[in-house]
C-alpha cells in the first residue's frame, strides 16, 4: 500500500459490486454488525437502488483497490454514505473525500450518523460539522444523529 493520496473518480457501474463489499467492510469494523453474505447482498442492491435515485457515487481507489467509496446526494446538499476500507483507515482517505465534498458542495452539506457510531460522528464534529438532532430512522431501527456544515462567511 502507498501512502499518497488516493484517486477519487466517478465509481463505474462494473464496480457496484466491490463497493458494496467495501461498504460492508467499513461498516463491520465499527463493531455494529457481522459480516454476512445476507448483508452483502442488501447493500449490492441497496448501491443499484440508490445510484438509481439519484446517489452520485465516487471510490478513492489506491493503484487497483478501492480505499473507500462516497455518496452524496447534491440536489439534497447531502453526503450519504463516506466509508473507508479498514485498511486505509486513519490515512487520510476520508478526510480527502470530505475535501472533494466540500468541492462539489462548497455552501451547505447535511449528513446522519448512526448515534452508536461515536467514531464516526465524533470525526465529523471534529470536522467542523454541527449536531442538529436526533431521530430514529426506521428503515434501519437505529438512532440517527444529523448534521451540518455550512461555508463561513
Amino acid at each position: 500500500m502507498t501512502t499518497s493520496p488516493a484517486v477519487v473518480r466517478p465509481a463505474r457501474p462494473d464496480e457496484y459490486d466491490e463497493v458494496a463489499r467495501v461498504w460492508m467492510e467499513s461498516w463491520v469494523s465499527t463493531g455494529l454488525d457481522t459480516a454476512s453474505d445476507e448483508l452483502l447482498a442488501r447493500l449490492r442492491a441497496r448501491v443499484h437502488r440508490e445510484v438509481g435515485d439519484g446517489w452520485s457515487l465516487f471510490v478513492a481507489e489506491d493503484g487497483a483497490r478501492l480505499a473507500a467509496m462516497l455518496a452524496i446526494h447534491l440536489p439534497k446538499k447531502y453526503l450519504d454514505m463516506l466509508f473507508v476500507a479498514p485498511d486505509y483507515q486513519g490515512r487520510s482517505v476520508g478526510r480527502q473525500l470530505l475535501a472533494f465534498t466540500r468541492r462539489l458542495l462548497p455552501d451547505e452539506i447535511w449528513l446522519r450518523c448512526v448515534r452508536e457510531n461515536e467514531k464516526a460522528w465524533r470525526w465529523y464534529e471534529r470536522e467542523g460539522f454541527l449536531f442538529e438532532r436526533e431521530a430514529l430512522e426506521p428503515a434501519i431501527g437505529r438512532m440517527m444523529k444529523y448534521y451540518r456544515w455550512k461555508r463561513a462567511d
